[in-house]
């Protein structure tokens, strides 16, 4: 897998997974970038913590205990997936998801490989994903759509997001206002696990087709299943090829001798390595290609919920290049020392529109005659990497050939397996969420009118003491 054998800092060019993707990780380490940088014996200690971890994983893999790692080798499923998006298709012009969180994000990156958002492929009905209650957004929506030729694919793990289930109900009703209660089902299909909860009940009173979400299988690992392929599917893509590249990385993972052969346990030694001995507390994807700017956003809520608990964790930060190189790249050259960078390149160099030669003949503009768009993108991630690493800043570069379903499947495993092992370096359980819980409470009793518990007991405690407030 390694371009070299030797130590840690030598380590730095990986190949991906049937050359689906290369990561380069030579600008984060001292011996090229100097002190802001991680030091061979920071790394080696890292990995070290990382093995472990990797054997736990394939422990997990052979007992199928840990759901995750058997969905790219699953084929039986995409059978009844495909007739159910056969059946979108055919019926509606507009497919609507409703979901938050992972029950969105994951299929909104998928999408964005079909749909650029001027255009979709021939056949498919346009995609909408409502991931927010915005009320503005939603009575837009609404307003917006034939209601008539609107499907609706809501998307809950619990059954019981609230989010979800307000942004259903609002719409369901708008629905039957032209469907009659009779014709709903037809425009809604459901995803929850099995299990009684609000969700189910409302599908059985409407008869909507419901589909099982996994009980063991969190949100934000769902980008595989379900969850993200059917939104996939809808819009024309390749399930098939997207799990195959996932498996790649999966394979090649499992299969590593220890933790410097695998690519995701290397990019968890670097984070949480540099976390410890340079204090980086911050991570930034920056993506080089408009298709993932979600999956960018899909990469910061696997961050971000998995690793931040118990004071632990760095924070994700989503930047968009070329975009952000005007907007966030003097803090990130010129702040503070505190941030880690992931640049993911696509060969872009020689494609796109070309620059006509005659409308370029202004001196100032001979560096872009005759230049492609393609040309200009790539210049400006190389020169972004380089700049970063000229200024000590710690940046790896995942660099993709093309970016199809096979690439995006392979991102998507590396990052999930790079977040799990670093949860393992930080001590931490990558699969559950405790300190959301208070809020989602605290916002259902104040919908109720209720005084939050916290709120009473104070009060309580305040009149036990005579220091109650009139």
């Amino acid at each position: 897998m390694f371009a070299n054998e030797g130590g840690p800092a030598e380590m730095a060019a990986v190949a991906g997974a049937d050359g689906l993707y290369r990561q380069d990780t030579d600008a984060c380490f001292a011996s090229r970038i100097g002190a802001g940088g991680l030091s061979d014996a920071a790394f080696a200690a890292a990995l070290a913590e990382a093995d472990p971890v990797l054997a736990s994983l394939r422990a997990r893999h052979a007992d199928a205990s840990l759901p995750l790692l058997r969905l790219p080798q699953l084929t039986d499923d995409l059978e009844a997936l495909a007739e159910v998006a056969k059946r979108l298709r055919g019926r509606f012009d507009h497919v609507v998801v409703l979901g938050t969180g992972g029950s969105s994000l994951g299929g909104q990156t998928l999408l964005a490989l079909a749909d650029s958002g001027f255009s979709r492929p021939r056949g498919t009905p346009k995609l909408h994903f409502m991931d927010n209650i915005d009320p503005h957004t939603l009575a837009a929506l609404l307003r917006g759509l034939d209601l008539r030729g609107t499907g609706f694919l809501v998307i809950t793990k619990s059954g019981s997001t609230a989010e979800t289930l307000a942004q259903m109900l609002v719409c369901l009703d708008a629905v039957r206002g032209v469907a009659g209660d009779g014709g709903v089902g037809r425009h809604f299909t459901v995803i929850t696990q099995p299990g009684a909860s609000p969700l189910r009940r409302l599908c059985r009173r409407w008869r909507l087709e419901t589909l099982d979400h996994d009980p063991d299988l969190g949100g934000r690992y769902a980008v595989l299943s379900l969850v993200g392929l059917l939104p996939a599917m809808v819009a024309g893509l390749d399930p098939a090829a997207l799990r195959e590249g996932a498996q790649a990385v999966l394979g090649a993972t499992l299969a590593a001798g220890d933790a410097r052969r695998a690519e995701p346990a290397v990019g968890a030694a670097l984070a949480i390595g540099l976390l410890r001995e340079r204090r980086v507390t911050t991570t930034v994807m920056m993506p080089y290609a408009d298709r993932l700017a979600p999956f960018a956003l899909w990469f910061r809520q696997l961050w971000a919920e998995s690793l931040g608990k118990d004071g632990a964790g760095t924070t994700p930060i989503r930047a968009i290049g070329a975009t952000d190189q005007h907007s966030q790249l003097q803090l990130y050259l010129d702040g503070p020392r505190d941030k880690m960078f992931t640049l993911v390149t696509v060969d872009y160099a020689g494609s796109g529109p070309r620059i006509a030669d005659d409308l370029a003949d202004d001196d100032e503009l001979a560096y872009l005659r005759g230049k492609t768009v393609g040309d200009l993108i790539d210049a400006e991630a190389r020169a972004t990497a380089d700049t970063l690493a000229r200024n000590g800043r710690p940046v790896r570069v995942f660099r993709l050939g093309r970016l199809d379903e096979r690439a995006l499947g392979a991102l998507l495993m590396h990052f999930m397996l790079e977040t799990i092992v670093a949860a393992g370096l930080l001590g931490v359980n990558p699969f559950d969420q405790p300190a959301v819980e208070e809020g989602k409470a605290l916002a259902r009793a104040y919908l109720a009118g209720e005084r939050p518990p916290s709120e009473a007991s104070s009060a309580a405690s305040g009149e036990a003491s005579g220091d109650a407030t009139p």
